[in-house]
């Protein structure tokens, strides 16, 4: 049976699920978040002009085939609205999801940068190493620790 503290600097440095008091947030938190959001925005943005596109009447091979991209570019941006969110809170399942979107963005803009538009692939790269190295940060790690769900039982 778990008992509650008796004082409250037991449960100041420690971050149990049942804990109600939240650890400092680092900045590396502050800093992956507001970089998988403004990446959200950007395919919000990106759709939108998409959709724009395909509403004018703008030649596409395939119509269902670009409706079926149009729902890819809002389900992913929704999905990292969640991740920045998420992360920002202290959860544990968001890390995996930024890095995943970090290194979607990585093999996008190494060759965007290569081919061409290196001011472009630089905009992709640099927040994409920056968040990779901070969401290994052990500060990160510690804050962004937090299970879901009920608290445990013991």
């Amino acid at each position: 049976m778990s008992r509650d503290p008796e004082n409250s600097s037991e449960t100041a440095g420690s971050r149990d699920p049942g804990s109600r008091l939240p650890l400092v947030r680092p900045p590396g938190i502050r800093v992956i978040a507001v970089i998988v959001a403004l990446e959200a925005t950007a395919l919000l943005v990106a759709a939108i002009w998409y959709g724009s596109q395909l509403l004018t009447g703008a030649p596409v091979l395939s119509f269902w085939g670009a409706v079926f991209t149009l729902g890819l570019l809002l389900a992913f941006s929704a999905w990292l609205i969640a991740v920045a969110l998420f992360l920002f809170r202290g959860y544990r399942w968001p890390r995996a999801g930024a890095l995943v979107a970090q290194l979607f963005t990585l093999t996008i803009g190494f060759p965007t940068m290569t081919g061409g538009y290196p001011l472009a692939g630089l905009a992709m790269l640099v927040p994409a190493v920056l968040a990779i190295v901070l969401l290994f940060d052990k500060r990160v790690i510690a804050f962004a620790s937090r299970a879901g769900g009920a608290p445990p039982a013991l």
